[in-house]
């Protein structure tokens, strides 16, 4: 049985709701329909200012600018953020010394981590030092853990200010895994929280290669603080293909996207 079309929208937002996000193909398989109803339903959606349309799909409008709580955000795209962590551990080197910052991206990448050898692992992340510090003790890895100083965000279970900062100046790193709110050609990554976006900053500026780890519902999106430019970026790991619409920018030729 057909669906009607207001029907369909509100089934759209419920799923929005749930998930934090929809994606036109699924939409597609979903209600029967073409690809341009679906479009065509999303951008009616936007204009009444109910989400916002990105890459693929539309996410919560409420993301672009307040961030969810990190136990909230857990449950949001959770197998595209393990499909990402399990990949990107192969970008993992024995001896490395890297950094990884905040997020439920993280996270996952955190909880991938094994059978690497002597790794020096800086983080500012509540959750990734406890988890890290876990699987060390179960020797799914060697190495050590630097839980780097700061201000604690209880909300965000994240650590940041000055002190941070300066801890950061202090070491030599390879390879700096960071997460963002939004990646986009005109504004490059960038994320909610001012004092968070400033490690992360400092991260990506005392390393070697930065490495971006994001899912496929932040590409073409921008939220409040800049981390950097996407020039700065090296690596960019993602559960979609490399944006079609990002062809035309020669300036993003020298990034490696890699699919998970």
């Amino acid at each position: 049985m057909a669906v009607l079309p207001e029907e369909r929208k509100n089934e759209i937002l419920k799923e929005l709701n749930k998930k934090g996000k929809v994606k036109v193909v699924e939409l597609v398989k979903q209600f029967n329909v073409s690809e341009e109803t679906i479009r065509r339903d999303l951008t009616i959606l936007e204009e009444k200012g109910h989400l916002k349309k990105v890459y693929g799909g539309a996410i919560k409008t409420v993301y672009l600018n307040e961030e969810p709580s990190f136990t909230h955000r857990t449950t949001v795209n959770q197998e595209a953020k393990v499909k990402i962590g399990k990949k990107a551990i192969d970008l993992i080197s024995n001896g490395d010394v890297i950094a990884i910052d905040v997020g439920t991206t993280m996270l996952e990448f955190a909880q991938c981590i094994e059978n690497k050898k002597d790794i020096t692992i800086l983080t500012n992340s509540l959750p990734v030092s406890s988890l890290l510090t876990e699987s060390l003790n179960q020797n799914k890895f060697t190495g050590q853990i630097l839980l780097l100083g700061g201000i604690v965000d209880p909300k965000q279970q994240s650590i940041s200010g000055s002190l941070t900062e300066q801890l950061l100046n202090q070491f030599n790193i390879d390879k700096a895994f960071i997460s963002a709110g939004g990646v986009s050609t005109q504004n490059g990554v960038s994320n909610y929280h001012l004092h968070e976006t400033l490690i992360s900053r400092k991260m990506v500026d005392v390393s070697k290669q930065v490495i971006l780890l994001t899912d496929y519902s932040k590409i073409c999106v921008d939220t409040f603080c800049k981390v950097c430019t996407l020039e700065k970026v090296d690596v960019i790991v993602c559960d979609h293909p490399f944006p079609e619409e990002w062809n035309e920018h020669a300036k993003l030729e020298e990034i490696k996207w890699i699919q998970a």
